[in-house]
């Protein structure tokens, strides 16, 4: 598992200390982990499913992914479903 974001404290001292945290995939496995990232990016593709998950995630020159998310956080593009765009 790799993390998409590194966050450090301000100032340039030592980072936070990392708190556990539960992480779901988009197909609701979870994780409990110790992190300070926002969301983390799950390489492994280990299980039957994941190539051919619909939240599977394969960019260009890059491995296969599938982001992992805080349970109970919003989805980053939630707010943009209430969105009424004129034609």
């Amino acid at each position: 598992m790799t993390s998409r974001r590194a966050r450090t404290q301000r100032g340039g001292g030592a980072p936070d200390p990392a708190t556990p945290v539960t992480f779901r995939a988009g197909c609701a496995r979870e994780w409990r982990l110790d992190s300070r990232e926002e969301d983390l990016a799950y390489t492994d593709q280990a299980f039957p499913e994941c190539p051919t998950c619909r939240h599977r995630v394969e960019p260009e020159g890059g491995p296969p992914f599938c982001t992992l998310r805080p349970v109970g956080t919003a989805h980053p593009f939630a707010a943009l479903a209430g969105l009424n765009l004129p034609e």
